[in-house]
């Protein structure tokens, strides 16, 4: 029954979680024929997982079911993951904080689930690439498609050796409403939720206000109070979420131990550290040493912050020992 529903939803554009008591569908389901459907989902790399995963299960509105892509089991939906959230149009800050935790909480062995959008989702599911680890993408539009277009290699890269998901099969179009809809699938198979930046009306504190509803741990990392880019994230901590300084924040909340893997710094934030072990530097020195833009290297020095890397000091910045 959840293929036909799913099915029909595709067919018809609607968003259904419950079989429809309509003659449209009930004529629908009489003539739907689940194997030809499956063997359509096959020819295009894609399947249809039923048996969802017990903490989507658990969610008060669970999918009818996930269309599948990529090289992982289902299975690995059911493994600890963390889902890393944030704005589309995000800092160097946010940009880099996403990616470094997206690098360290895979590294460490934990599944980074995001949206695949723009921004904060994109830089987590790198890190998470660059770490070796495996991630999940969850879309708000048709399994068949890579929204945004922009990020149909990033798509391929996560469906090699992880999975591609989404409630809606193949031919549905993405549209504005799909996407809180999606939200509540990345808070639903994540034990624990990580704002990176967010603006007050943000689609990200959309999933962290769902995972609080499921009584999922929420992290927010703290931004800049002048900032709008931080202004949803630091209301989270208003209201008691978890200040998140670093990933062993919320490693620890699943008892686990950070690995940090020789290639887990990008590679702008590699080639500022090579310059700030020659000697220590100020930012626009390193500008001209590296050829880097300045906003490159303000985020490399974001991201060798946070991993320890490298030490700041009335403005002058020098590699850790």
């Amino acid at each position: 029954m959840s293929l036909a529903l799913a099915a029909f939803a595709a067919e018809t554009g609607q968003h259904l979680v419950a079989e429809p008591r309509s003659a449209r569908f009930a004529a629908f389901r009489r003539g739907f024929d689940e194997a030809a459907y499956r063997a359509r989902l096959a020819a295009g790399g894609f399947r249809f997982l039923e048996r969802l995963p017990p903490l989507l299960t658990a969610i008060h509105d669970p999918p009818t079911g996930l269309f599948l892509r990529g090289a992982a089991e289902a299975e690995l939906l059911a493994q600890p993951s963390v889902a890393v959230v944030g704005a589309r149009a995000c800092s160097g800050y946010g940009s880099a904080v996403a990616r470094l935790l997206g690098r360290e909480l895979a590294a460490a062995g934990l599944v980074v689930v995001s949206g695949l959008a723009r921004g904060v989702d994109g830089e987590a599911h790198r890190g998470a690439l660059e770490a070796g680890g495996v991630t999940v993408g969850v879309l708000g539009c048709g399994i068949d498609r890579d929204y945004p277009a922009a990020h149909r290699e990033l798509a391929r890269r996560i469906a090699e050796t992880g999975l591609v998901v989404s409630e809606y099969g193949p031919g549905v179009e993405p549209a504005p409403w799909r996407f809180p809809a999606r939200n509540r699938i990345v808070a639903g198979l994540c034990a624990a939720t990580v704002v990176v930046e967010a603006r007050e009306r943000s689609g990200a504190l959309i999933t962290a206000d769902l995972a609080l509803e499921e009584g999922r741990e929420v992290f927010a990392v703290p931004g800049e109070i002048t900032s709008s880019l931080s202004a949803g994230s630091n209301a989270l901590l208003r209201l008691g979420a978890t200040p998140l300084t670093c990933a062993f924040d919320v490693l620890e909340s699943f008892g686990l131990t950070a690995v940090l893997p020789a290639l887990a710094l990008g590679e702008a934030a590699a080639t500022v550290l090579g310059a700030l072990a020659e000697r220590a530097a100020r930012a626009d020195e390193l500008v001209r040493a590296t050829g880097l833009a300045a906003g490159e290297v303000a985020a490399a020095l974001s991201e060798l912050e946070l991993a320890g890397a490298a030490l700041e000091e009335a403005g002058v910045y020098r590699a850790a020992k």
